[in-house]
């Protein structure tokens, strides 16, 4: 776990050696703080966040696989990968540490935009429970976003292509689960609306935490991340 969390840093530290990481911060807060005062500090508009909370994980879909598609890609095209591998460090203290500066760095994002809740407070007076709720919903979201991100970054050597995976792979997912499950009516629409991440980023924005929608995040997280670990591993025997 040490080695994990010594990439971790490493990686955190990394992405604001970039300009790609400044820029990628830059832009999540300036569209967010953009839609803030478009959507909510609106007269008549209600004192929430919700309208934020609902546009952000579309940024998301946008920014999670520019913060991804660096982890490995970058180290695998430059070889400097190889140092860190002949360590003594298992494929799954690095696949973990470098996910965890990615999940760190978007958490540093997400943090930034607590200065859109204190303007809120300052002109009326918000639930908070709402407001937890829909950025603990935000966080794992781009927890997901970033594990699928990791595992296309660990399966190529170009930035741009992990880039394009994880948001086709989304976008993909979206269509899956909202017009096609519409499409195609009972039971498929069922099945498919189960996978659908605006349906329960919904939920998380209107102050409702539900163990089934977290369970639903985390387990596909470690599902990707497992993916990431197998595609390290095959890399040693070529």
């Amino acid at each position: 776990m040490r080695a994990a969390l010594a990439i971790a840093s490493r990686e955190v530290a990394a992405c604001f050696r970039t300009s790609i990481g400044w820029v990628v911060l830059a832009l999540y807060v300036l569209l967010s703080g953009l839609w803030f005062g478009l959507q909510t500090l609106q007269p008549g508009e209600p004192a929430s966040m919700r309208a934020l909370l609902d546009f952000s994980q579309w940024i998301l879909l946008m920014v999670a696989p520019a913060i991804s598609m660096r982890l490995f890609a970058e180290e695998l095209r430059t070889g400097t990968i190889d140092p860190l591998m002949s360590t003594p460090v298992s494929d799954w203290s690095i696949v973990i540490g470098k996910y965890l500066g990615g999940l760190g760095f978007l958490g540093i994002m997400l943090a930034a935009t607590l200065i859109h809740v204190g303007v809120l407070e300052l002109v009326a007076n918000p639930d908070y429970g709402p407001i937890i709720a829909g950025y603990a919903g935000l966080l794992l979201v781009g927890a997901f976003y970033l594990a699928v991100g990791t595992l296309f970054s660990a399966m190529t050597k170009n930035q741009v292509v992990a880039f394009l995976a994880t948001l086709f792979f989304f976008l993909a997912l979206f269509f899956a689960s909202g017009p096609l499950a519409q499409q195609l009516g009972s039971p498929y629409n069922t099945i498919l609306f189960t996978l659908s991440i605006p349906l329960r980023q919904a939920d998380f924005a209107k102050g409702v935490i539900e163990t089934r929608h977290v369970v639903f995040f985390v387990a596909w997280a470690c599902v990707f991340l497992a993916g990431a670990v197998a595609a390290l591993e095959s890399r040693r025997w070529r």
